[in-house]
């Protein structure tokens, strides 16, 4: 029986691979609406992905452990690895690429953590991370031993688990969704069931929910001579177009002077310095579409390099104010998160 349950999970989420998301118990939780497709998975490495969160390079993680040394991250006994044994019967398993900013881990991941904890009271939470530079990276520096996927998986097992619910926290179905699906089909016949929920931006609701979102956070600086510009981290899969879809929610909410852009992909930080050019504004605030605020916004966003999107934003001229603060501090994205995995436990029942 056991061997025939692996079999069906295996050829489910081969098809969830193939059509973008499932519906299935052994794959993704179903979806409000249609969500992008998920893309061919990437060589193995990730919101930031998007993640820190989406597939980020490994040069990425690499400049992070480099750069990261030049200032305080915070205190990493503050922060919960949650890879504690003594699992139970149910897990829910929460996957992120990671980041070693410490405070900045506590408040977006850890608080996505302890959201789903309190909505879930007869499950037990854990954490897995993508980025096995930034796994080794916190654990030579703090001595916190985070398990990556793989042996968040292998505690799983060995904790005699028998209903796994993997809630992602990415934004999207790229390359970092389609190498967890993956990743769990090889885990098929070690769990009675496995259900992936799905991605912070899945449904036409999540969109504006995290645009509303995104809007009140920002809302103090929403004066008429203020530019409120978004980073993004961007990727080469399709499902780089949520920014696009992002920036027209937006948009078609009366958000004029809401604008979105990406640091590896497009919009580029020079399109959105084309798109605010001449429309009277002398300030920009500038805020990560990240869940951390990780590498890319500490320095890519609001470092002092030339190439910094606050240097080149100052460069042409405006007053720049830096909200280095991750999508996941925000109690809305939290909750589209519970959400996410509420749908993801009633398809495990």
């Amino acid at each position: 029986m056991k061997k025939t349950l692996a079999t069906v999970l295996i050829l489910t989420l081969l098809t969830a691979l193939l059509s973008g998301c499932g519906s299935s118990n052994t794959t993704a939780a179903p979806a409000a609406t249609e969500a992008p497709a998920a893309e061919p998975a990437a060589p193995v490495e990730e919101e930031a992905a998007p993640a820190e969160e989406e597939a980020a390079p490994v040069e990425e993680a690499e400049e992070e452990e480099e750069d990261e040394e030049n200032y305080e991250t915070g205190d990493a006994s503050l922060d919960d690895p949650r890879n504690q044994d003594e699992i139970g019967d149910k897990e829910l398993l929460v996957v992120s690429f990671g980041t070693s900013f410490n405070d900045n881990r506590r408040l977006t991941i850890g608080a996505i953590e302890n959201a789903i904890a309190e909505a879930f009271p007869d499950w037990s939470v854990r954490r897995g991370f993508t980025s096995q530079i930034i796994i080794d990276h916190v654990f030579a520096r703090d001595g916190e031993d985070i398990d990556n996927v793989t042996e968040a998986l292998d505690r799983a097992v060995a904790n005699g688990v028998k209903t796994l619910v993997v809630q992602p926290t990415h934004l999207m179905h790229g390359f970092e969704y389609t190498d967890l699906v993956n990743e769990l089909a090889t885990y098929a016949d070690a769990f009675e069931s496995v259900t992936v929920g799905e991605p912070l931006l899945n449904s036409e609701a999540d969109f504006d929910h995290v645009a509303e979102a995104i809007v009140a956070a920002t809302a103090q600086y929403d004066d008429g001579e203020t530019a409120i510009c978004f980073m993004g981290h961007g990727t080469e899969a399709d499902s780089n177009e949520i920014y696009a879809r992002m920036q027209t929610v937006l948009s078609e909410a009366g958000c004029e002077n809401y604008y979105v852009g990406t640091v590896e992909a497009e919009p580029s930080v020079e399109d959105l310095l084309a798109m605010i050019e001449g429309k009277g504004y002398t300030k920009v605030v500038l805020r990560p579409l990240m869940i951390v605020a990780g590498d890319h916004a500490n320095n890519d966003m609001a470092g002092d390099d030339e190439d910094s999107w606050k240097s080149l934003f100052e460069a042409a001229g405006y007053d720049v104010t830096c909200v280095v603060e991750g999508l996941g501090q925000l109690e809305t994205v939290q909750q589209i998160l519970v959400e996410h995995a509420q749908v993801a436990v009633d398809a495990a029942k």
